[in-house]
């Protein structure tokens, strides 16, 4: 069974959520993690905040549909310290789920303290020590920018540890 899994190739899509800038990672599993593609999905500030909504949504359905990915792992939400910031954030989060639920039922949610302890072993590291990790882990010459971009990447290769027939963090 192990043997199986381990030679399974496997697309995820790691988001890192947000309603200014969302990032996105995607890679592929099989015996070793390698990076498909990342960047972010940017809004502009002038927009209402329903028009950056359908945009987050416009640009994912492409991501999907371009990218096809066999999981989704999303980052939970963490307290804000900025109160005025979590609720849309948690919208855009929404959006987000729905959409990847539409193109992908295998959704996985995981909290910022496991996915650097996922990648570091320490999960109060810093955001160096992750950027380094997923630099390393990937085989990257050098850090993904932006940083929402690196975030996402860490993202899906904290799910890539994880195999997904024990996995508890799906979103049901």
């Amino acid at each position: 069974m192990w043997q199986f899994y381990y030679n399974y190739r496997m697309r995820i899509l790691g988001i890192d959520p947000g309603y200014g800038i969302v990032g996105f990672g995607i890679i592929d599993t099989h015996r070793d993690n390698y990076v498909v593609d990342y960047g972010v999905i940017e809004t502009p500030k002038e927009e209402t905040f329903p028009v950056r909504l359908q945009q987050i949504e416009e640009s994912l359905r492409v991501l999907f549909e371009t990218c096809k990915p066999d999981e989704v792992a999303i980052e939970e939400l963490f307290y804000f310290h900025n109160q005025t910031t979590v609720i849309p954030v948690a919208e855009a989060r929404g959006v987000i789920i729905l959409t990847a639920q539409k193109y992908c039922d295998r959704l996985f949610e995981y909290t910022p303290m496991q996915i650097k302890q996922a990648l570091t072993g320490n999960g109060r590291a810093d955001k160096k020590q992750m950027q380094f990790m997923v630099k390393s882990v990937l085989g990257l010459e050098k850090v993904p920018k932006p940083d929402d971009a690196a975030d996402a990447l860490a993202v899906a290769l904290c799910h890539s540890q994880i195999n997904p027939n024990l996995n508890d963090n799906r979103i049901f």
